[in-house]
């Protein structure tokens, strides 16, 4: 009887245990900052990965095709995001006033 109710705490307890290392994880490698330390997170990956995989893929005897190339800017694309999220979300108390007073005068219109 009590290992039921102990097993949904360990389970919590060791989920809750890796979402904190993951989020330690992600923090320490600067995924969670700007976008310019979210660039040299991925240049670190990039430089790291192809020989990990290269070793994996000797080691179970697979062959993998070679990963395309990116030129991409991950912050300049981030920081186009935000600026649009933003941007968005200044305008929206102006675009709600707006509609609200399109659709009362077309009620108004279509009352008389």
């Amino acid at each position: 009887m009590a290992s039921s109710r102990v097993f949904p705490v360990v389970r919590f307890v060791v989920k809750g245990s890796l979402a904190g290392g993951a989020m330690y994880v992600a923090y320490d490698q600067g995924l969670l900052g700007d976008g310019s330390q979210g660039a040299e997170a991925l240049k670190k990956a990039c430089a790291a990965l192809p020989p990990a995989i290269q070793e994996w893929t000797n080691y179970t005897g697979w062959e993998l095709p070679s990963a395309p190339k990116f030129d991409f800017s991950v912050s300049e694309s981030w920081n186009t995001g935000v600026q649009a999220t933003v941007s968005a979300l200044s305008v929206a108390p102006t675009k709600v006033r707006e509609y609200t007073q399109d659709g009362w005068k077309y009620v108004k219109d279509l009352i008389k």
